[in-house]
């Protein structure tokens, strides 16, 4: 990695917690100069503009997403256990997620849709991204035949992230994970009770 990148990947690693917290309106420059100890001009050697940088901290947050949720669904052996072990991420790092700000994607969606045009395509891309990693697992478990023929993935992948979404917000705006883990429980009963045979 040159020097140049490595300078970029550290403005965006410092970066996507304050976009999180502060929201991408909310962020100034003069917020990115203090966290990575930069100036202006260094930052806008390595992005156009504020946006830029933006887009690149979403993008890094939402591969990040992917990758922890991976670790908790990788070694699962059945579609059933990969299904927990997505929920289980959550479960797990809701303290850690919660201090961030929340979901990277809840957070920008909210703001991209009518306020951030130039960031909506990014999100809509991270919702995709999340709703293929669970709309995989359920398409795996209908051809293991441990979920049944006629359930539409995607309608399904949809409604979970519905579930996961709102539990995030609720148990963020009121500092309490049980709103959390109750999305979580739903989205557990659900799997077992009309996707399992």
């Amino acid at each position: 990695m040159s020097k140049a990148e490595k300078t970029k990947e550290y403005i965006i690693e410092k970066a996507r917690p304050i976009f999180n917290k502060k929201g991408y309106a909310g962020t100034s420059m003069n917020d990115l100069i203090a966290a990575t100890g930069l100036t202006k001009g260094s930052i806008y050697g390595n992005f156009e503009n504020k946006d830029e940088v933006a887009i690149a901290a979403f993008k890094s947050s939402v591969t990040r997403l992917g990758k922890r949720l991976d670790d908790f669904i990788e070694n699962q052996n059945s579609a059933s256990e990969k299904f927990i072990g997505f929920t289980q991420y959550y479960r797990t790092n809701w303290e850690r997620i919660f201090e961030r700000g929340g979901c990277p994607i809840l957070n920008a969606s909210i703001e991209a849709d009518d306020n951030l045009p130039f960031l909506k395509k990014h999100v809509q891309a991270g919702i995709r991204s999340l709703v293929h990693r669970l709309g995989k697992i359920i398409e795996e478990g209908k051809v293991s035949g441990e979920f049944r023929k006629n359930i539409h993935p995607g309608d399904h992948a949809y409604l979970f992230l519905s579930i996961l979404e709102g539990g995030i917000m609720l148990g963020k705006i009121e500092n309490n994970p049980k709103h959390l883990f109750a999305a979580l429980d739903r989205m557990i009963k659900i799997m077992k009770e009309e996707l399992m045979k």
